[in-house]
């Protein structure tokens, strides 16, 4: 078999498509990912542009439409390339936000090593006085010759305790207006001062941490964007999150995405305790998780440009609340049976984050309760809908044009 019959029949023929096709060509003819160790064949990849198609030359990309990542990954795992690691999902908020918004040193520096997976990344956003008022942050960085001096606390940093770097916006003005004053870097999460602490959630989990700055030095060189553009910057990453979780069932391999789950308990289920109303509802979010899954193939497909826009808020929205709905509905199901089984130990995941049923339904229950915070709250998700793609008039906002130091704080 050559390297390109593992491309599927469907593919169009179109000119980029042809281009991403004799790029993998090369690339298989070269790099067999079955024969080489995994770092040094996804290095191969972003030396081919094949990393991020969308992403210009130079940077891991072609400079092509974005649903052609899809023909790649296709293609490579048609090939035996190893599934992407998991621990490397922010890896998904990090590149397009250094590709956007980085000098051509930064995204030299960062953007290989991060997908290749030799450098691992976390998020640091959210503080304590901050989370859906993401630009009231209070987290502090002042410029000391060609370095940043950096002193706060962020809070629900997923992977934080096994991240190499950290995307960290600060506040590097304090008198100007709070979307005003922000800036992004790149932190060392190994530098001095950098301290991060569990948080055990519901699950038993401490996939969730805190870290705690105190004077830790971050050099000029790894800001991402201009001082004072932390906001601009981070609007990326807060995009890109929010495509990430909301297209969760975008890439199910079966219709119906996580709704089978329920399908499965209900089959296992004794024949006595089976009603029509029982089988209505699961119908119903079986067909709720379908539509998620087909929308979310079809905004893919119809992307054109590499980052996305508040309409994937709607996707975000959607699937928290099916996710909370779908699992809910699956203890009913289970009855008594669902209240045992279930390790609360406290552990620390050390490779990734299980979003749905990996680790049982009782896991799944219990972690779903994030899905309507993570990322950005549901409200704020309605808002987000409300004034960016319905144009409705926004909530009136006092503190927007003055100093942020001025504008009362808890």
């Amino acid at each position: 078999m050559t390297v390109t019959d593992t491309a599927p029949s469907s593919i169009s023929t179109d000119h980029e498509t042809q281009l991403v096709n004799d790029a993998l060509d090369t690339l298989l003819a070269q790099h067999d990912p079955q024969q080489m160790d995994d770092v040094a064949f996804r290095g191969a990849r972003f030396d081919a542009g094949l990393a991020w198609v969308h992403f210009a030359k130079g940077d891991g990309g072609m400079g092509l439409r974005p649903e052609l990542n899809r023909v790649v990954e296709r293609r490579v795992k048609a090939a035996g390339a190893k599934p992407t690691d998991p621990s490397t999902f922010f890896m998904n908020l990090a590149g397009p936000t250094i590709a956007t918004h980085a000098d051509d040193s930064v995204k030299e520096r960062f953007l290989r090593p991060m997908f290749t997976g030799e450098e691992r990344w976390c998020q640091l956003f959210s503080e304590p006085g901050a989370g859906s008022d993401f630009a009231g942050l209070g987290c502090r960085a002042e410029r000391d010759g060609d370095e940043w001096i950096v002193n706060g606390q962020k809070v629900w940093n997923t992977l934080a305790h096994i991240a190499d770097f950290g995307m960290l916006v600060t506040r590097t003005d304090p008198e100007a207006p709070k979307h005003k004053g922000m800036t992004y870097f790149a932190l060392d999460m190994h530098a001095a001062g950098v301290e991060v602490r569990p948080l055990r959630q519901i699950t038993g989990e401490a996939e969730f941490n805190e870290v705690y700055m105190t004077d830790v030095r971050v050099p000029d060189s790894c800001r991402v964007g201009a001082v004072g553009e932390g906001w601009r910057a981070s609007l990326t990453t807060l995009m890109n999150e929010r495509s990430a979780i909301g297209g969760g069932g975008g890439g199910a391999p079966r219709r119906g995405g996580a709704a089978n789950d329920a399908v499965q308990v209900w089959e296992a289920m004794d024949e006595s305790r089976k009603d029509a109303a029982t089988k209505d509802r699961l119908m119903h979010f079986w067909v709720q998780a379908e539509v998620g899954r087909l929308t979310n193939m079809r905004a893919s497909q119809n992307a054109t440009s590499g980052n996305p826009g508040p309409e994937m808020s709607i996707a975000k929205l959607a699937y928290s609340e099916l996710n909370k709905g779908l699992y809910d509905f699956c203890m009913n199901l289970l009855g008594a049976d669902a209240l045992v089984d279930f390790d609360y130990t406290f552990r620390r995941p050390e490779e990734s984050v299980a979003s749905g049923a990996e680790n049982g339904l009782r896991y799944a229950f219990l972690r779903v309760r994030a899905n309507s915070i993570e990322g950005g709250t549901s409200e704020i998700m309605r808002n987000i809908l409300g004034e960016q793609v319905l144009g409705l008039p926004g909530e009136p906002r006092v503190d927007k044009a003055g100093p942020w130091n001025e504008v009362p704080r808890n």
